[in-house]
Parts: structure tokens; C-alpha cells; sequence
């Protein structure tokens, strides 16, 4: 039978993205996944636009050989940089994540967490300058993503906190993938409602594709490329094994998986 099952392409520079690829496979089950990354050189956030430009081409061109349906920037930063490149560049559809300032700022003071490429961006300044109805505050966060990284599976709260602004907020949006594994601890730490562009980028997705499931009856592949694979298939098989979230239960359980 032959192959029908379109492929999409993600890129993070490193477990960052995996929230987002489970989304999507969640609700595109009959896609197949390639999910590239760039672990070995997190993170992303505190490059030039010119060494950004650089990386994120290599690994796209990669993803041209493949021919996809589409690719998703599952990295705000690249995203706010890079994509008007990308999408220039290259023939087949690319999705880029934005951080949930217009939901949030509809609900009161916004408060924004970002890397410090993302904080300082002409497409967040215009994003929250659109959908942040004058109260929205953008935070950089520059050694938090590359924490995440290497503590993805037992985060520690204290840890987290500290390289979090010490300011009051009312509504927090998570400008970075990253800041997803520490969700929770976020929550807790502002005592409010927190937002991420999971869920609309995943929509987003499927309906750029068409398609929100077909007859093809041969299972989705995801595979994994650049970076560490293992450490990044490992990460996602937990995430699926266990609803789509590392909680604090969870992550306090890897060493016995």
C-alpha cells in the first residue's frame, strides 16, 4: 500500500518543542513526525539574529530533503527571528508559535516570560503592541531555558524561582517551549492562571494540512534527529506515556522508569 500519510517537520533547539509535538499528535494521529533539534548547542535565546540565521537554515535545509507537508518552528525565538526568512526561503508551509498575549491581556495585567532574543523582538513588540490592550509586560528569563534543559525531569522549585523576575502578576504567558516543563512551578510561584500557545499552534497546524485524520490505516511514525535523539525520544515517550505533562509526580518517578 502506498504511503499516505502526510509528514511534518518540528524543529526546538532542544526538548523545548516536545509539548507542542505531543499536541499535534494528538490531534493529527494519522501524520507522521520528524522531530529535529539542536540540544548540544541550548540555548537559543541568548544568540545574534546573524548566528540564529545560520543554525536554523542548516537544519531546514535539512528538512527540505524530506519534502514535508509543512514544518512547525516549535521555538518562540525562532519564531520571532527567523521565520519571514524561512518562509521566504523555502517552498513548503512553516508554522512559528507566538506566546498567548491576546487571551491573557483579555483577562487582566499580562505578564510575559521570554528569553532575551524573544523579549527584545520586533515580532513581540508588535504582537503585544496589537493584543496586549496596554498592560502587558514582557520579563526576560536568560538562564531559564538552559536549566530546563538539563533538569527537564526534576526540576527544583527554589531553582526555578530564582531565575524567575520577582514581580506580582496576574496573568503569565510562557514566551519559550521550555518554560512548559516548569509550568506547574510557574503557577505556583505567581499564583494565577498561566498561558501557552500550545493548543492554537496545534489547531493552527491541522488546519493548514486539511486534515484532521484520514483512512490510511498504517500507524504514525515520529522519529527524532539532530541533538540528543535519545535523550529527546526518551523525553516524549514519557510524555506520552503519561498524558502529555511531566508533573512533579512524574518527574520525581524517572529514575525508576
Amino acid at each position: 500500500m502506498v504511503n499516505i500519510n502526510p509528514c511534518v517537520c518540528f524543529f526546538d533547539s532542544g526538548i523545548g518543542g516536545l509539548s507542542l509535538l505531543y499536541e499535534c499528535v494528538r490531534k493529527l494521529p494519522r501524520v507522521d513526525f520528524v522531530y529535529f533539534a539542536d540540544n548540544h548547542r541550548v540555548p537559543y535565546g541568548n544568540l545574534s539574529h546573524e548566528e540564529l540565521i545560520e543554525r536554523v537554515d542548516g537544519v531546514f535545509s535539512e528538512m527540505n530533503a524530506l519534502e514535508p507537508a509543512a514544518a512547525v518552528a516549535a521555538c518562540n525565538t525562532v519564531t520571532a527571528e527567523c521565520i519571514a526568512y524561512l518562509r521566504e526561503k523555502y517552498p513548503f508551509e512553516i508554522i512559528g508559535i507566538q506566546p498567548a498575549v491576546k487571551p491573557a491581556a483579555a483577562n487582566g495585567n499580562c505578564t510575559v516570560l521570554a528569553t532575551a532574543a524573544t523579549a527584545n523582538s520586533a515580532a513581540l513588540k508588535e504582537l503585544t503592541e496589537k493584543y496586549g490592550n496596554g498592560r502587558t509586560r514582557v520579563y526576560a528569563c536568560p538562564d531559564l531555558a538552559a536549566y530546563i534543559e538539563e533538569n527537564a525531569l526534576n526540576p527544583g522549585f527554589d531553582d526555578v524561582v530564582r531565575l524567575l523576575p520577582d514581580v506580582a502578576a496576574e496573568n503569565v504567558v510562557l514566551g519559550c517551549t521550555h518554560y512548559i516543563f516548569v509550568k506547574d512551578i510557574i503557577m505556583k510561584r505567581y499564583n494565577c492562571r498561566v498561558y501557552d500557545g500550545l493548543e492554537g499552534t496545534a489547531e493552527q497546524l491541522r488546519k493548514k494540512l486539511g486534515i484532521s485524520d484520514h483512512s490510511e490505516p498504517r500507524a504514525q511514525k515520529i522519529s527524532f534527529c539532530g541533538g540528543d535523539t535519545a535523550k529527546n525520544r526518551d523525553i516524549f515517550r514519557r510524555m506520552l506515556m503519561y498524558g502529555g505533562t511531566l508533573s512533579q509526580k512524574v518527574q520525581n518517578q524517572h529514575k525508576k522508569i
